[in-house]
């Protein structure tokens, strides 16, 4: 089994003001003055409080079920559904991965909310979950250049409670990783905290392709691949 950690700087993720404005539902050029210089201060405040980390675990040991639309991964049958199984169905393995922004990024967007600061909450949290997918980007670059030295591909990468993965299935991907991976952790209710990580498989073989997103096989309106498309 292959393992590897990652601890990024915030710089590195590049975030733009501009790149925020988008996500926040503005055009170009269509966010006012005000609205720019909250998201340039918060974004420098996040250089300062978020923890950006990611790790991956590769299974060798996976099976697929046709009927049922199942992997199984060390004797852990996972419901992935027909959407994600069709992307991954040509892997010979699987990395399952868990990354994180931290809890700070969290905290303060929950802080400004309880004061009644909701512009500054919600941007708070736009910045948070956007910097949580593009340490998962970079950690998924580093996967497949890794990999292409072997002659192998990866997949996109699917998180739980995305394109039919049912979000409770958590609890079989967390089972498969040691405690606080990540450095992060999972309720009952199969929420991860700190609340800004993602955790998903990506398939792994000569067979298989990573395309770009492709949100019409996907009914999910709210995803943030689709705001960004």
């Amino acid at each position: 089994m292959t393992e590897k950690t990652f601890h990024f700087d915030f710089r590195d993720l590049k975030l733009t003001v501009d790149q925020i404005e988008r996500l926040l539902g503005y055009g170009e050029g269509e966010s006012q003055e005000t609205i720019s210089d909250i998201v340039s201060r918060l974004l420098k405040e996040a250089e300062t409080i978020c923890t950006l980390k990611a790790e991956y675990r590769i299974f060798d040991k996976i099976s697929f079920n046709d009927i049922e639309k199942t992997i199984e991964i060390n004797n852990t049958i996972f419901n992935i559904g027909k959407i994600i199984y069709g992307q991954i169905k040509k892997s010979d393995s699987a990395a399952l991965f868990i990354c994180t922004a931290g809890g700070e990024i969290g905290n303060s967007s929950r802080r400004a909310m309880k004061q009644r600061d909701l512009l500054e909450g919600f941007i708070y949290d736009v910045i948070g979950s956007e910097a949580v997918e593009t340490v998962a980007d970079l950690m998924q670059n580093e996967l497949e250049e890794a990999l292409s030295g072997e002659g192998k591909r990866i997949t996109n990468r699917f998180s739980p409670g995305y394109c039919g993965w049912d979000v409770k299935e958590q609890h079989k991907l967390f089972s498969l990783m040691p405690e606080n991976f990540c450095d992060v952790e999972l309720t009952d209710s199969a929420l991860m905290k700190p609340i800004k990580s993602v955790s998903g498989i990506i398939g792994i073989g000569e067979k298989v392709k990573r395309m770009p997103y492709t949100c019409k096989l996907c009914d999910m309106k709210d995803c943030i691949y689709r705001r960004k498309a």
